[in-house]
């Protein structure tokens, strides 16, 4: 088994690099550039100090074709005066492979820099090596989405990311990989859609961020969902209202446009085109304060949706600052989290006393689970109040498990049963929605269809959720 096999989206990118990297000083030749990267087989060249070991450019074959077709070629000409800069992407090895994807979509590149803490040089990742982590089609919807100059290829585009979910279904593809690899060509989509849209619009000239928020922030995206989504500025509080009226309008044509593409306006106006949630950084931080400060049932609400943001498109510090915000005042709030956990343990897994499971008194489906609110969401909520209880700045929910097993938090030997379980239930919902049943039925399950293996495994994960919940009612008491 090769070593990517056993990499995702969220293992570092440390992980990925293969091979020590093709460098050279910016004094060398193109000539001699040119000799190393037929020599290893390699389509670009990285340019770093001597002294310090730092990257300083990037030699690509796009870059040689230009060289080429310039009238004053020259094959003794220094990398320096022929390497690209403006596009050289430098990550850290601890982020995620999944921001390496996104970094490159962004900046229509195809290969990310990867240093070390110190700054030094340490690998090249390549499109081709994340598209090795997916299965077979990623690829080209990424490069159509990429390529796409209208609302019509992104349409299409997003059938396309439909059809491919669902023959990986059908191939027998894992719920993990299968949602990382929705939620990452979604993200695409969603970028690619405020690229094209905000060139209609005379934006603001501040910093701005687009964020997701709910299972799009979790990375958790299933083949029915709807959007999730909120803008943050920079700008000071006088200044606010002027620059919001000002986004909105964009905003909203991104929201109807991301309808078109086959995600719903969400019926509770979580949108970027919602005044309320296109604010500047002090105004997300005030609102996040008031919703830490208080118990009502709305502001517990609030926390489950909006508490799992990332960024997607824009200035990303604006977003670490209001993360790294959010943790140090959760961790200081230890009230707000303790009614977190009491609203969390409110629904219990359905498991019988006597027969394998307990049915809710829904009439309209009856002898049905609710896979979603009674079982994916029982390990998203404590996972959530786990991690923001512990300062773990990850939304994913496998990746705050694992989080916590490796801070001593959750049993190294239990954290692989927990992700299993809630994983399980995920796939179950994909199938569901898959099978395009009746309307209210996407997330529920007559368990008396299910194979006798299923059933089995459905009942040990909700055994798993009934664990997890039983570690946060220790936690706090309850």
């Amino acid at each position: 088994m090769r070593a990517t096999s056993r990499l995702t989206l969220h293992s570092q990118l440390a992980a990925l690099v293969r091979r020590k990297p093709v460098t050279a000083a910016p004094e060398t030749s193109l000539r001699e550039a040119v000799q190393s990267m037929a020599e290893y087989g390699v389509g670009s060249i990285v340019v770093v100090e001597p002294e310090s070991g730092r990257p300083v450019g990037i030699f690509t074959l796009r870059d040689l074709r230009r060289c080429v077709a310039d009238a004053a070629f020259d094959l003794d000409r220094m990398l320096l005066s022929v390497m690209s800069q403006g596009e050289l992407l430098v990550l850290n090895w601890r982020a995620t492979i999944y921001q390496a994807a996104l970094v490159m979509a962004r900046h229509d590149v195809h290969h990310v820099i990867i240093v070390d803490a110190s700054g030094r040089m340490a690998g090249v990742v390549s499109q081709d090596d994340i598209y090795e982590l997916q299965s077979g089609g990623g690829k080209a919807i990424s490069g159509a989405i990429r390529n796409a100059r209208d609302l019509e290829g992104l349409v299409a585009a997003a059938d396309d990311i439909r059809r491919l979910a669902e023959r990986m279904l059908r191939e027998g593809a894992a719920a993990e990989p299968l949602t990382q690899l929705i939620s990452s060509l979604n993200d695409h989509l969603t970028v690619r859609v405020v690229e094209l849209t905000q060139h209609e619009f005379v934006l603001p000239k501040v910093r701005w961020c687009w964020l997701s928020f709910g299972s799009e922030g979790r990375f958790e995206q299933t083949l029915a969902t709807d959007q999730d989504n909120g803008i943050v500025f920079a700008a000071p509080r006088e200044t606010a209202a002027t620059v919001r009226a000002a986004f909105l309008p964009f905003a909203r044509a991104v929201n109807q446009r991301l309808a078109a593409c086959g995600f719903p306006l969400c019926k509770g106006n979580v949108m970027a085109g919602n005044p309320d949630l296109c604010l500047a950084l002090d105004e997300w931080k005030d609102k996040f304060h008031a919703w830490l400060q208080a118990a009502s049932p709305k502001a517990l609400l609030n926390a489950t949706i909006y508490f799992d943001f990332r960024p997607l498109y824009g200035e990303e510090a604006l977003t670490e600052d209001l993360r790294t915000w959010l943790l140090g005042t959760a961790v200081g709030g230890p009230l707000f989290l303790r009614f977190m956990a009491e609203n969390a343990l409110r629904v219990a897994p359905p498991l019988g006393l006597v027969r394998d499971f307990a049915f809710d008194k829904d009439g309209e489906f009856p002898h049905t689970l609710d896979l979603k609110a009674s079982g994916a969401r029982l390990f998203v909520d404590v996972a959530r109040i786990l991690a923001l209880a512990n300062g773990v700045d990850a939304t994913n929910t496998a990746e705050r498990l694992r989080a916590l097993a490796a801070r001593g938090k959750l049993g190294r030997d239990d954290v692989g049963a927990l992700v299993d379980g809630f994983y399980f239930i995920q796939l179950l919902r994909l199938r569901q929605q898959q099978e395009g049943v009746a309307a209210g039925m996407e997330n529920r399950i007559d368990p008396d269809r299910l194979n006798e293996l299923d059933r089995l495994i459905l009942k040990q994960a909700f055994k798993q959720a009934k664990k997890l919940q039983s570690r946060l009612q220790l936690e706090y008491r309850l």
